[in-house]
């Protein structure tokens, strides 16, 4: 649907939003997601294209887990496009006027979501018309992104998981990946990671994902058993809102602690922080914000010395990493790559951020139509 009005703003020389235009498109996996929250054999994408009066095309994406969840995502940023329209491209302040919008509604949630994507179209815009890469725009530069492999060793027979993890470690020349455990017994966990670790070695970081399995109790139990493994962090092993049992956990346990992903807007990332819920970070762009939300809470990361990755987005979030104080991850998945005229590469181990303006994000619309959701 597009979403257009004609509005002149009166501001010379301001970049002006015209029309907002947003698609859903799904696409098949090569290693379908088989985790503790469900099985997914395609992964759905919300594409945001914003037009503007000069020419400029800001492009963004969303990746909401459930396509089902685009009926209700899609309107919320269409209803936030109709605010834009006529209005200049100016991201810090646009978020700034949605968020405050959302008092009535909460600050998390489809509101959020919603700003999240018009918000990384905006700057995508700003970038492409000073013609430079968003990092540089930002005060970075563009060199390589250090990255693990997070495409697969998701909850597979035990006796495929050593073939993937070395196919893993090929892609791209990793040297760091993430496995998901939280198996139904400990000793399948210990076996997962003794199968992995014979076909990587020692040398490569391997990061692990519990995503939310567990309660408390069945936390502490199992990860003091693991904190020998030498995992670079146990990620979102509990509840991402419990912050008080997170904070234990990262006080009992040598291995660090990762959650951020979940976490809605910087005010409840600063709030995590200051419950001192977790060594690492991870925020994800569609939850936290956009690039503006990942900017704030860079910076509360890099006051607090606490280093911080991404979840998702590599494209975004590899720009976005290089002006963040405590950069530690990438996480690379290439599951949208089959919608992008020219996907990021990845060598040595690290994602190469192209030197063109903007994100560095096109679409391939044969792809786009072949993919559009029925």
């Amino acid at each position: 649907m597009v979403r257009q009005r004609n509005t002149l703003h009166p501001y010379r020389g301001a970049l002006v939003v015209d029309r907002v235009e947003v698609r859903v498109a799904t696409v098949p996996l090569r290693r379908p997601i088989v985790s503790n929250v469900g099985v997914y054999k395609e992964w759905p994408f919300i594409l945001v294209d914003l037009m503007t009066q000069q020419g400029v095309v800001g492009r963004s994406y969303l990746e909401p887990y459930v396509l089902n969840s685009a009926k209700f995502i899609v309107p919320a940023i269409e209803a936030l496009a109709d605010s834009l329209i006529g209005k200049p491209v100016a991201p810090i302040r646009n978020f700034e006027q949605h968020v405050n919008l959302l008092h009535l509604h909460g600050r998390q949630g489809l509101s959020l979501i919603a700003t999240a994507a018009m918000d990384m179209a905006l700057w995508d815009a700003l970038a492409k018309s000073a013609g430079v890469p968003l990092a540089v725009l930002l005060g970075g530069t563009i060199e390589p992104v250090r990255a693990y492999n997070t495409n697969g060793l998701w909850l597979i027979p035990l006796e495929r998981i050593a073939a993937e993890a070395r196919e893993l470690i090929e892609e791209g020349k990793f040297n760091a990946v993430k496995i998901r455990l939280g198996r139904q017994s400990l000793k399948d966990d210990l076996t997962a990671l003794s199968e992995v670790r014979n076909a990587i070695g020692d040398e490569v970081k391997l990061m692990a994902d519990f995503n939310q399995c567990m309660t408390f109790a069945e936390a502490l139990h199992r990860l003091h058993a693991l904190d020998d493994q030498g995992l670079y962090w146990f990620e979102e092993p509990i509840v991402f809102d419990n912050y008080e049992g997170s904070a234990q956990l990262a006080r009992e346990l040598k291995t660090p602690l990762q959650i951020g992903e979940n976490i809605y807007g910087p005010r409840d990332f600063y709030l995590a922080v200051k419950t001192q819920a977790s060594d690492f970070y991870m925020p994800d762009l569609m939850r936290i914000g956009g690039v503006t939300g990942f900017l704030k809470c860079a910076a509360i990361a890099g006051a607090a010395g606490l280093p911080l990755s991404n979840h998702l987005y590599p494209e975004f979030s590899a720009h976005l990493l290089k002006v963040c104080e405590t950069a530690d991850w990438l996480e690379w998945r290439d599951w949208g790559n089959p919608l992008l005229r020219d996907p990021f590469e990845v060598k040595d181990g690290s994602v190469v951020i192209p030197d063109r303006p903007g994100a560095g994000i096109d679409w391939d619309e044969k792809a786009v139509q072949r993919y559009t959701a029925s």
